[in-house]
C-alpha cells in the first residue's frame, strides 16, 4: 500500500471512497439523502481541487493495486500553540480492518508536525462509534463538543485531543521487500527523530524478529544504531533523539 498526496487525477476515486465510507458509517442515524447532499457539497472536483491547494491544507490518499481506498484531510490553525487537526479520514469498506486508516492517519500526523503543529486533535460525528473507537484506541482522548453542518441540519461532533495513551495498543504494519526478502514496518511504534519518525522494523509479520529501522523522513532502511543506543538514517541523517515517541504521537 501507498501513500501519498492526493492529485487531481484522485478526485472521482475519492469521491466513490467517500461516499462508500460516509453511507456505511452513517446510514444508521443520518438519512441517505443528508448523507448525498454533503458529499456534493464537500468532494466536488473544484471543492477538492482548492482543499488541494489551500494554506495549510494536507490531503493524501491510500492506493492499493492502483485503486484509491482511503484518504485523509487535516489542516494547521494558527493558534498558540499552533494546532493540526484531523478532519475527515475515509476508508472504503471493503478496506477497513487492514490498517489503511492507521496509516493514513500517522501520515497526516507526521505531516502536521513538519507544519508545526505542537497539538494535534480529531473530529467525529455523534453516534459513529467506529469513529470514536478509533480516536480513542489510538490514544485520543474527548476534549469538547460542537456542532457542524450536515446538509440543512446540525449535529453534534465531538472533539478528539492527543492524550497520555500509556495502556493503548494498536498496530499497523506494512510490508516492503528489502533485498529480495520481507519487511514489517510497525507503525506504531515509532521514535522521534531530528527529522520525522524513526519506525521498528521486523522481519516477520508477528514481530518476534526485529530486523532494524525505518526511516520516516526519507523512507529508507538504511538506518544504523550505536553501542550507545544512538539511531541515525544513514541516507538523509534523521537522528534519533533521548526522548521516546508513545503512541499518543501517532
Amino acid at each position: 500500500m501507498e501513500v501519498r498526496d492526493a492529485t487531481a487525477d484522485d478526485f472521482e476515486a475519492m469521491r466513490r471512497t467517500a461516499a462508500a465510507s460516509m453511507h456505511e458509517s452513517y446510514d444508521s442515524f443520518l438519512d441517505p439523502e443528508t448523507i448525498d447532499a454533503a458529499l456534493d457539497e464537500w468532494y466536488g472536483a473544484d471543492t477538492l481541487a482548492a482543499q488541494v491547494t489551500a494554506e495549510g491544507a494536507l490531503l493524501y490518499v491510500a492506493v492499493e493495486d492502483g485503486d484509491v481506498v482511503g484518504f485523509v484531510q487535516a489542516e494547521t490553525v494558527s493558534k498558540d500553540p499552533v494546532e493540526g487537526r484531523v478532519l475527515w479520514l475515509h476508508v472504503h469498506p471493503d478496506a477497513r480492518g487492514d490498517g489503511v486508516g492507521s496509516r493514513l492517519f500517522v501520515r497526516a500526523q507526521e505531516a502536521l508536525v513538519d507544519a508545526g503543529a505542537e497539538r494535534i486533535t480529531g473530529v467525529v460525528l455523534e453516534g459513529n462509534d467506529l469513529g470514536t473507537a478509533f480516536y480513542e484506541g489510538h490514544g485520543f482522548t474527548r476534549a469538547g463538543d460542537r456542532e457542524v453542518e450536515v446538509g440543512d441540519e446540525s449535529y453534534a461532533e465531538a472533539i478528539y485531543v492527543q492524550g497520555d495513551s500509556g495502556g493503548t495498543e494498536w498496530e499497523s504494519l506494512d510490508e516492503y521487500e528489502v533485498d529480495g526478502r520481507s519487511v514489517y514496518v510497525s507503525y506504531s511504534e515509532a521514535d522521534r527523530g531530528s527529522k520525522g519518525p524513526l519506525y521498528t522494523a521486523y522481519s516477520d509479520p508477528g514481530r518476534e524478529r526485529k530486523y532494524g529501522f525505518f526511516c520516516g523522513a526519507c523512507h529508507s532502511f538504511d538506518v544504523s544504531m550505536d553501542s550507545m543506543g544512538v539511531v541515525e538514517c544513514n541516507d538523509c541523517e534523521n537522528r534519533r533523539k533521548a526522548t521516546r515517541w508513545d503512541a499518543s504521537y501517532l
